[in-house]
């Protein structure tokens, strides 16, 4: 078995900084091809995300999955079902209470891929990552998966570690499709 593991802001829906509401969520183009296409493949889809804004206090946890359950029914209308959504609301700086903390799940860590893994049977070994974060990238590393991809147009600079760049989603799903 092996897993997709997605970024949410920037990789499924554009970033806008601490996204909160359904009606501000511009899907990326491709996503959905994207998905239904691993999922023919036979992977496991699964969302990895870190909400700081959850830690700062701009939005609570029912809100975050009050959105991501909107976001699960409009990917279903499409074809694709979602099989996990992780995600930390932890922040070791701007946290808020009990939510100004590190934690192993908040990305570099790659505690929600290891989480992910364990919980559905998949081998890291053989799933990917796309992001659009160094972040992203670290923790695909750390978590030993098989490629790691970065959606360019937010980190102008580029990232340590092991990764091939790409403009679109359309080029993930070149790719899997070449895989098999």
């Amino acid at each position: 078995m092996k897993g997709l593991f997605l970024d949410r802001d920037g990789v499924i829906n554009e970033e806008i900084g601490y996204l909160r509401h359904s009606a501000d969520v511009r899907f990326i183009p491709g996503i959905f091809s994207l998905c239904r296409t691993a999922q023919k493949l036979g992977y496991r889809l699964m969302v990895v995300t870190n909400q700081s804004g959850i830690a700062r206090g701009y939005y609570t946890e029912a809100d975050f999955e009050s959105l991501m359950q909107w976001m699960r029914d409009e990917f279903a209308k499409e074809g694709v079902t979602l099989d996990a959504v992780y995600f930390c609301p932890f922040h070791p700086e701007h946290g808020i209470g009990e939510y100004r903390r590190e934690h192993e799940d908040r990305k570099p860590g790659a505690g929600m891929l290891r989480r992910g893994a364990n919980e559905f049977g998949v081998s890291l070994t053989e799933s990917v990552m796309i992001g659009d974060r160094c972040s992203d990238i670290s923790a695909a590393n750390s978590a030993g998966l098989r490629q790691a991809f970065l959606l360019t147009g937010t980190e102008n600079s580029g990232c340590a570690g092991i990764y091939q760049e790409v403009s679109s989603l359309a080029e993930v799903e070149r790719w899997l499709l070449e895989q098999g």
